[in-house]
């Protein structure tokens, strides 16, 4: 039985298109796969942040500034609990530094419950409801997971609605970068002479200018008196008007070497139009190239926003990004006595991190023929 079931591998095997032999081999990239879900999870919390936060995100705790994370217990005076709980806090001021000083009150515990009701949203901008995946209905009671910033904010309620900011900003970046290096990268490498000449100087022009200066330029001629939807959409675009370099040349190099392929040429004599050409015989074969390329720009689109953020160029508050979060612990003695404000960089290292395991795992599969 073992020769019949060998060859009905090797006929599915063989006679598989590209895209499936992609997904066989993607799959087999356990450290990809594991990004793959990492983001997916990112991308759900942050789609459905006002379910999963259990504050309201711009909601001052006048009474709680600077406090520090509650970690959640499951044992209180040596017995174990089914249910999880916090320990409230009691507050005092230091003589010397003028500063509040947290401590832990055993005796102020506050059962954690799931799906339990909180301040009112709109989930997707439709549903108005109060439902919190957790959270604490006690009279009082805090879950502060991150603990709070400088007005006394949710540091975790923030960062997950900074996640929306700061992950679909990378998204839209790159696909309109996307988009920019296709056509002109395109129009490059498929009629070269004059019109390959300027594209390639004026590539070479924005790659020999510094990364972030350039970047403080554009985003600096944003008004800040702007709203923060139409700065998001600027800098958006300023993203985008450095980042398409890159994939233009790759794509200008593929189209130099396949308009002479036998299938461009015999296109060409049936009579098909130059974009038909285009994008249905060249666009397609190298399709798989262009999806690892984009992926593997996310991440730079991602700490493109979070610099400029962090500098004080990008988003401005009211706006939550992990940028304007970062930009919190810019203070060297506020990090020293309030470290838990550096949370934000992890999530932006775990978010570039993931890109960059997916972009290994799809440029490992996007030649799947090499692995046969």
């Amino acid at each position: 039985m073992e020769p019949v079931q060998d060859d009905a591998a090797t006929e599915r095997l063989y006679g598989a298109t590209q895209w499936q032999l992609m997904g066989w081999q993607f799959r087999k990239h356990k450290l990809a796969m594991g990004a793959a879900v990492v983001l997916c999870i990112f991308y759900l919390v942050a789609l459905f942040a006002e379910f999963f936060s259990p504050h309201d995100p711009m909601l001052r705790y006048n009474r709680f500034i600077y406090a520090p994370p509650q970690r959640i217990r499951f044992v209180h005076e040596g017995q174990f609990q089914a249910r999880p709980f916090v320990y409230g806090y009691d507050q005092s001021l230091d003589p010397q530094t003028l500063m509040r000083v947290y401590t832990i009150d055993t005796s102020k515990r506050y059962p954690v419950r799931f799906f339990t009701k909180g301040y009112e949203y709109k989930l997707l901008g439709l549903i108005n409801t109060d439902i919190h995946f957790m959270g604490v209905e006690e009279p009082g009671g805090t879950l502060f997971l991150l603990g709070t910033d400088r007005l006394g904010r949710d540091l975790f309620s923030r960062i997950l609605h900074g996640g929306r900011i700061s992950l679909t900003m990378g998204l839209c970046s790159v696909f309109l970068s996307l988009f920019i290096g296709l056509l002109l990268g395109g129009l490059a490498g498929y009629y070269g002479g004059t019109i390959d000449n300027i594209i390639q100087r004026l590539i070479e022009i924005l790659r020999s200018m510094p990364t972030i200066p350039l970047w403080m330029g554009l985003s600096a001629a944003v008004p800040s008196d702007w709203p923060p939807l139409k700065t998001y959409f600027a800098i958006t675009i300023v993203l985008s008007i450095i980042g398409w370099t890159t994939l233009a040349r790759r794509v200008r190099g593929r189209f130099l070497s396949l308009r002479e392929e036998d299938f461009v040429i015999s296109a060409r004599l049936a009579g098909a139009s130059e974009l038909r050409i285009i994008f249905v015989h060249m666009l397609p074969s190298f399709m798989s190239h262009i999806i690892v390329s984009v992926t593997l720009s996310i991440p730079q689109m991602i700490l493109g926003e979070t610099a400029l953020s962090f500098l004080g160029l990008g988003l401005r508050p009211p706006v939550i990004s992990w940028g304007v979060l970062l930009k919190e612990a810019q203070n060297l003695n506020t990090i020293a006595v309030h470290p838990w404000l550096l949370t934000p960089a992890l999530f932006v290292i775990a978010a570039v991190l993931a890109f960059n395991f997916v972009g290994d795992g799809l440029r490992d599969a996007a030649d799947p023929y090499s692995h046969l």
